[in-house]
Order: structure tokens, then sequence, then C-alpha cells
């Protein structure tokens, strides 16, 4: 949207990792839509603790104003250091991994002030996405579950998943939303299934296969669905697939038609299916936002992957010979 203000606050990174994101949005060409908000890691502790709520109020400003701001807080773990820092040379009491007692209502004000108002009140919006720090994977500590318990859902990733190749590395399991299907196309819930489900079931079946191999034959088909189910949900960076595409998909996922595709053809088929969709006049006017599709979309959808997987298998053989 050429309408929404996008509000980056590094607090306590290294300057160079912040280069690397104010970069990455130039090279995108959405830096004159965009407002950095910079503590770094040498910055007085001061500035660090006040970087996130100078940054809000920026957001506050666009929002108040009947406009749309995104505000991108990294990360959340680096401020409450810095407030316990300074707690306790105020000499406050600490508390639980002696963080001060208010920091949970610290937080929880600092992201309360992320709301849609009504529209007698402009309409404008205002969303958060908070990053914590996970220490040893260990997600059940004070900061994490402070943030957890205030947000809105949790995208957890995973730095095992990271070294596997599946990028991005989202762990299934630990990643929650609180409001569910309600914010996603109609459609697109009517075909994802239990894909989540059996993605969780196939990791777990992944991390006890290495100890002994299975030899029922519908373990192996599980399997092999679930990593399918991986190559699936694999992205490459600033590449979205469309909400079409996505549909597509996993209506072809459910059918069984990818459980003979390669993994390594997926790339390729992510790659052709827009010019497949695009040639089919008759998606022009689907509605994705309907609760079901009806049988004539859905055929028209698996046949343009199935058009689209035979560039899929050319390209996997060209890149192999």
């Amino acid at each position: 949207h050429s309408d929404l203000v996008c509000i980056y606050v590094a607090i306590g990174q290294r300057a160079t990792a912040v280069r690397r994101v104010i970069e990455a949005v130039r090279e995108q060409g959405a830096l004159e839509r965009s407002i950095f908000v910079v503590a770094a890691a040498s910055a007085e502790p001061g500035l660090r603790w006040l970087a996130p709520f100078a940054a809000t109020s920026m957001a506050e400003w666009v929002r108040d104003r009947g406009g749309h701001a995104l505000i991108i807080y990294d990360d959340l773990s680096k401020h409450a250091a810095v407030h316990r820092e300074l707690a306790l040379l105020s000499r406050q009491p600490p508390g639980r991994e002696a963080y001060p007692g208010d920091i949970f209502y610290l937080h929880a004000r600092l992201l309360e002030r992320s709301a849609k108002l009504s529209a007698a009140r402009g309409g404008g919006s205002l969303t958060a996405l908070p990053i914590a720090e996970i220490e040893a994977d260990n997600l059940s500590a004070y900061i994490p579950t402070n943030l957890i318990s205030i947000a809105d859902g949790q995208i957890v990733t995973s730095a095992a998943l990271f070294a596997g190749n599946q990028r991005p590395a989202v762990d299934i399991g630990l990643s929650v939303s609180r409001v569910g299907g309600k914010a996603q196309a109609g459609a697109l819930r009517s075909v994802a299934g239990r894909v989540r489900l059996d993605y969780a079931q196939y990791l777990e079946m992944k991390m006890f296969s290495r100890f002994g191999g299975f030899g029922d034959a519908a373990m192996k088909k599980r399997l092999q669905h679930g990593e399918r189910i991986g190559a699936l949900l694999a992205q490459e960076r600033f590449a979205p697939i469309s909400i079409l595409a996505q549909i597509a998909l996993l209506a072809a996922l459910a059918e069984g038609m990818l459980d003979a595709l390669p993994v390594e053809q997926f790339p390729a088929l992510k790659a052709a299916l827009p010019a497949a969709l695009g040639a089919e006049p008759a998606l022009a006017n689907l509605d994705v936002t309907a609760d079901v599709i009806d049988k004539a979309s859905r055929k028209i959808l698996l046949g343009c992957v199935r058009a689209a997987m035979t560039p899929a298998q050319t390209a996997s053989k060209d890149s192999s010979a």
C-alpha cells in the first residue's frame, strides 16, 4: 500500500546490521515512505530507552490523521535490558531475572498504543510488530512470555530450521495466531485444511526417523508429503506469492498432485505458476473472500498448477544437464 508509512526502530543493534536493513529497503524502492529511528548499541542508555516511545509518537501522528502506519521494534529484549540497567542504577528493587516490577506495564503501555481507529476518528490504523530474542530456545523466559501475553500472536523462528535450509525458518508448532483464520481469505482457509497439523506431525516424525528407518509404506508416504509441504512453504527473500497462487498450490497439495513432484522442482513450479494463472481469464473475477471455491474454479486452478509443473520439470532437467 503506497499510503502505508513504515517505521523501523533499532534498539541496541549494531550499526552494520541497521545499515543492511536500510539498504534492503532502498533496493525495494520503499525508502520514501519509511522512517528509521536508530539507537545503536553504542548509544547512551537513555536514548536506547526512549527510542521506541519516540517512534510510536511519530506513528501515532500518521494514524491520528487518517493514515496507516506499521512500526517494527527491533528488539524489545534489548529495550528490557536497558530498562533493567536504568532501574538497577536508580536502586529500584529487582524482581524476576533482575527486571523491575514495572517491566510488563512498560511494554503493555507501549504496544497498546497501536490501534485501529473508528471512521468517526478518521479511520487510521497503527500496527506494531515487536521482535524479541529467545536465548537458548527458551520461549518461556520472562520477556518473551510478557510480549506473547500482550500481542495477538507470535511467529517463532528456529535456528535449526534455518540451518536446515528452511527459509523462512518458522517453527509451525510454536507459532500461534489469536486472530486465526479470521484474517485469512475465505478461499485460502478452505484449501489450507490440515497443512499446519500435517507439517507439525512431519517435523516430529522426521526427528524420530533419525534413530531408525520407517519400514511402513504409509509412514514413508507421510514423510514425503511433509517434505513437500516444507518445500511449498519455502520462500525467497522479497518474493511474495499472490493469494491466488497460494490457493492454487494448496489445492494441488490437498489433491496429492505435488506428492510425485521432486522437491528440487518446487522453486521452478512457483516461478512458472503466475503466468499460467494469468493466462486463464476465468480466474480474473474469482472471489478469494468466498468461504469455498466452486468446483469449476478449483478445476481451473488445478489445471494451472498442472500446466506450470511441465515447465518446472523441463527447467529441472536443463539445470541437471
